[in-house]
């Protein structure tokens, strides 16, 4: 992620509607484990870190980006410049990876995954979210560096083959994907943007509403998946 668009995400993350319901899904799926040891891979600057430390999880940032590793530390946090396919890290050290919008940057995903899944320890967590459907594909995804978009079934065979167990996989921003694959049709470059509160607002409200209705399985614009470390 290029230091402008890093810049522009530590900006406008406390208050868009995008990264405010990610870390409301960050936020339900932490309560269902209890707190120790997390990694925020490709953390870019931290908003989801903060998350981690607000439920109780001891979080490193981790970001291949040096500008991302210093607004992370401005911030208070923990936080290590790192190439996600060689982390600097101990074998079987954390208790949950976060690798939201990480593996869509990297050419060779497989052996980022097979790091995630190296610095777990046994039974321990991933939560993964990725960009989904080629059919998607556009300008945005090349300012933001994206190398691909995912089919459920591809990042499933993904997470298997480098050694996770599948818990639940999901799709999200189910509701307003006609919206977006419409404005990206026509669009250049990314669409990471300040917008007027009253449409900030009711994107965020349509996008809330997924919290409570049978959509998961329909397509989104994201994949998000809960996965384990076996035994």
């Amino acid at each position: 992620m290029e230091a402008t668009l890093i810049r522009r995400t530590v900006e406008l993350e406390d208050r868009h509607w995008w990264f405010r319901e990610r870390r409301a899904i960050v936020g339900r799926q932490l309560r269902r484990f209890e707190p120790g040891r997390a990694l925020d891979l490709g953390g870019a600057g931290g908003g989801n870190a903060r998350v981690l430390i607000e439920h109780g999880w001891d979080a490193l940032v981790a970001d291949q980006s040096e500008t991302a590793v210093e607004f992370a530390r401005e911030r208070g946090l923990r936080a290590v410049q790192a190439d996600a396919c060689d982390l600097p890290l101990p074998d079987r050290d954390f208790d949950l990876v976060l690798a939201f919008d990480v593996l869509e940057h990297i050419e060779n995903d497989h052996r980022a995954l097979c790091e995630i899944v190296r610095v777990l320890r046994p039974g321990a967590v991933a939560l993964i979210a990725v960009p989904c459907d080629m059919a998607l594909w556009s300008s945005h995804d090349v300012a933001a560096g994206h190398h691909r978009r995912y089919t459920r079934t591809g990042l499933c065979a993904l997470l298997n083959g480098g050694g996770l167990v599948v818990d639940r996989v999901w799709s999200w921003n189910v509701l307003m994907r006609p919206i977006v694959a419409l404005r990206r049709r026509n669009q250049t470059g990314s669409d990471l943007t300040e917008l007027p509160p009253v449409v900030n607002a009711t994107l965020g409200a349509v996008v809330a509403a997924e919290r409570y209705l049978p959509v998961g399985s329909l397509p989104g614009v994201s994949l998000m998946v809960r996965a384990h470390r076996p035994l």
